[in-house]
């Protein structure tokens, strides 16, 4: 079974003038694992997953991944249906959504596909202050200054704001496990859509779903799904900083 993005998993969120409405999406082996210990990336996700995914991103403003994901998994983050796009453009938006990434070493490499492939706004990357100005001359990008300290730690919370300001409603977040830990503990997570594959990886070196700390959230099972051979739950944190409300003229 799989259901519409513009369904219960799908459904039209959008958030105060403050933040966007945010989601997290991910899919994990049935033992809580996103990859494997190999040099080559473990393929969890199907076909109907994927599509269900390429949905999200079809009613999502911007797609946002770590610079980890973007330097080991060379994504695009392009909607991939010609469909979609073509309602994408009918609706008076760019045929995939802007492209966002967080990096606080500025490592980052311009032939990425994030850079490369393109579809309407370049991508915008958020950065420590300090580096802004020279990563800005090296990239393809808007490049963002994103904290006001030396300490180097980037501020979650003002760039949510930064990307309402940039016309951003709903936010899709696509990991890696410690950009997504981040948004939970923050308390700025409205949904987290994991498809959970039927595979058991059984590796203590392996990645697991989430990283970087300790975190403890009890959230509320909203719904389940077949999605192909896959199980995709829809969880909403109990730690949201505001409820999200529906927006149906969206």
């Amino acid at each position: 079974m799989s259901l519409r993005a513009g369904g219960k998993f799908g459904s039209m969120q959008s958030r105060s003038a403050t933040r966007p409405h945010v989601v997290l999406s991910a899919a994990m082996s049935a033992d809580g694992y996103i990859d494997d210990a190999t040099s080559r990336r473990l393929i969890l996700s199907g076909p109907a997953d994927l599509d269900q995914v390429d949905e999200l991103r079809a009613v999502s403003d911007a797609i946002l991944v770590g610079a980890q994901t973007v330097r080991i998994d060379n994504p695009s983050l392009l909607v991939k249906s010609v469909i979609r796009r073509d309602q994408r453009r009918a609706e008076g938006r760019p045929a995939s959504p802007l492209k966002v990434t967080m990096t606080t070493s500025g490592e980052i490499d311009p032939q990425q596909r994030f850079f490369t492939e393109v579809v309407g706004k370049i991508p915008v990357v958020y950065v420590p202050t300090a580096r802004a100005a020279n990563l800005g001359k090296l990239l393809p990008a808007t490049v963002v200054g994103a904290t006001g300290t030396e300490s180097g730690a980037l501020d979650l919370r003002w760039i949510l704001a930064d990307l309402v300001a940039r016309g951003v409603g709903r936010l899709l977040v696509e990991g890696g496990a410690t950009v997504l830990a981040q948004f939970m503990k923050a308390g700025l997570a409205d949904e987290l859509r994991l498809a959970v594959a039927p595979v058991v990886v059984a590796d203590a070196a392996a990645p697991r779903l989430l990283a970087g700390g300790q975190l403890q959230v009890r959230m509320q099972l909203a719904e389940v799904a077949q999605v192909g051979d896959m199980a995709v739950l829809r969880y909403l944190p109990s730690n949201a900083d505001a409820p999200a409300h529906s927006d149906p003229t969206r």
